[in-house]
């Protein structure tokens, strides 16, 4: 990918901006696959354990006496696996490391329901009825929120949204790269803003949830974690990118010369939506708010079936544990409807073969969940994310580092990794077991921790030649103007990175330390080793 996005770069005037994100690019380029990085850290964690075991490494436990996992002497010591009892531990857990691995399971079942809305034409059909039938003026408000949105589906956004976008804006005499641009800062932008849990979201927690075990065996992280933050950032960011489109990039972007175009413009018409789909969408509807309608009956009640039947709350109720199971059934029995309806599947072998298809998509995550999950295991057996978070949240205290300072500061750090590392799992796997134990240790929850992270795993999406489909959207735009370049698209996207950062972070900082509100459904703002 990196060879065809270079080949663009030739007609442009070099600034020193382009000159640095082509620094950025080249490194990135350095670094080997995101699975043999995981490998290699796993070996890492192997030889790092034998060294610093050698010269006996430890830090002193900050954990109440009597907490779970604090050693009877109130050191933390370093557990070498280069050794024969490491050895032995390794060989015997690595299949459990896979197949026990948090994100595996959940991230595969949210899969399959999603992937029967996505074969039937469903989450395609709802974006083009959502984006069409806007009124001009709330056009591209209601492509950035259609992009967030798309996120639940993976990467339908980028493949169907973003060309959508640039074809809608031609049709109505804007610049076609003013809609595409807004839909990518919709899509990959407002990647962690969304009103639905989607697979991304087990994902992450699970990674926390991991790395807060470093510091607390027991504590646990949800899927919906985030979720109360998400929704309010989906129209933060969706009225943000708005802006930015019509005040920034628009102008900036001019009149259109449709002789800068490499296509034939004249096929760039969009289909309305047949009667057979719009009869769809309304079925789907109607059985997706049944299908809500039943889960409000099991958890609104003080007597309902999935509260907590410990407390009669919802929190730690089984409703919030299994989440993902109502990601499936909201995705999957409404998909299986519209399909019905709109005729794009007939029976149980057109849902099988829906599921079947998307699961046979996700053999590289597979494989890269198996060396991601034995390196989490190793560096958790080792106790050296622990020392390393003991030691820098010592650090941090003596410097006086904390509050929205510390946060706004690790966001642009996590931002500035995401240029290199543009996998959100990759990132997360590896800076998780450190700051989140590190951030706890302080006193802030791992969902919190969480929450910052996905700011600024998210508002650099749009600048980084790392994101994986930024080939396809360099190609998209050269349909437009054939002489796109890298940098031509990157600056286009800056003003949104730039405000994205500034107007998301000041929504966090407002959100956690003014107002004091939950992420998430039972997250904690703050954590104490107490409680």
């Amino acid at each position: 990918m990196a060879g065809s996005q270079q080949s663009f770069t030739p007609t442009e005037k070099r600034g020193w901006f382009t000159r640095f994100l082509d620094t950025v690019e080249w490194l990135g380029n350095l670094l080997p696959h995101p699975v043999t990085l995981f490998a290699l850290f796993a070996l890492a964690v192997i030889l790092g354990s034998g060294v610093a075991s050698f010269f006996e490494l430890s830090a002193i436990d900050p954990r109440p006496e009597g907490a779970a996992g604090r050693a009877p002497d109130g050191v933390i010591t370093v557990v070498s696996l280069l050794s024969v009892d490491g050895l032995q531990r390794i060989v015997s857990n690595l299949v459990t490391n896979f197949t026990n691995f948090p994100p595996l399971g959940v991230v595969l079942v949210a899969l399959l329901g999603v992937s029967v809305a996505e074969h039937s034409g469903l989450i395609s059909a709802a974006m083009r009825g959502m984006v069409m039938n806007a009124s001009p003026r709330m056009v591209t408000v209601t492509i950035v929120f259609a992009g967030i949105v798309s996120n639940t589906a993976s990467e339908l956004g980028y493949v169907v949204l973003i060309p959508m976008a640039a074809a809608i804006f031609y049709s109505l005499g804007r610049h076609p790269l003013a809609g595409l641009a807004a839909a990518f800062a919709g899509v990959s932008g407002g990647y962690s803003a969304n009103l639905l849990i989607g697979t991304i979201d087990p994902l992450l927690a699970g990674f926390t949830e991991a790395a807060a075990h470093l510091i607390d065996p027991e504590y646990t992280v949800g899927p919906e974690a985030n979720y109360f933050f998400m929704v309010v950032s989906t129209f933060v960011i969706a009225i943000l990118g708005a802006i930015v489109t019509e005040k920034i990039v628009e102008p900036k972007l001019g009149k259109y010369d449709r002789s800068e175009a490499s296509i034939d413009l004249e096929s760039q018409g969009l289909e309305p939506l047949r009667p057979e789909e719009k009869r769809g969408l309304i079925g789907a509807g109607l059985m997706l708010a049944a299908l809500l309608g039943l889960l409000a009956l099991t958890v609104v009640p003080e007597n309902g079936v999935l509260r907590n039947p410990d407390t009669g709350g919802v929190l730690g109720s089984p409703f919030l544990r299994g989440i993902v199971v109502y990601i499936f059934i909201t995705f999957a029995i409404p998909g299986f409807v519209y399909g019905k309806i709109a005729g794009t599947m007939k029976n149980d072998k057109d849902v099988i073969n829906a599921m079947s298809k998307s699961i046979g998509s996700m053999g590289l995550y597979i494989v890269l969940v198996f060396f991601a999950a034995q390196f989490v295991a190793f560096f958790g057996w080792t106790n050296l994310g622990t020392i390393f978070a003991v030691k820098g949240a010592t650090f941090l205290q003596e410097m006086g580092l904390t509050g929205p300072l510390l946060f706004i500061l690790f966001i642009a750090m996590c931002g500035f990794v995401n240029l290199m590392l543009g996998s959100a799992s990759a990132q997360w796997a590896i800076t998780a077991p450190i700051f989140v134990p590190m951030l706890m240790i302080i006193g802030y929850s791992p969902e919190v921790v969480q929450a910052a992270y996905r700011i600024g795993d998210s508002v650099t999406n749009l600048i980084t030649p790392m994101m994986s489909y930024f080939g396809l959207i360099l190609a998209v735009a050269a349909r437009y103007k054939k002489d796109m370049g890298i940098g031509t698209l990157i600056a286009t996207m800056l003003p949104y990175t730039m405000v994205f950062f500034i107007g998301w972070v000041t929504l966090f900082c407002l959100w956690v330390f003014v107002f004091g509100l939950p992420v998430g459904p039972g997250s904690p703002t703050y954590y104490s080793f107490e409680g």
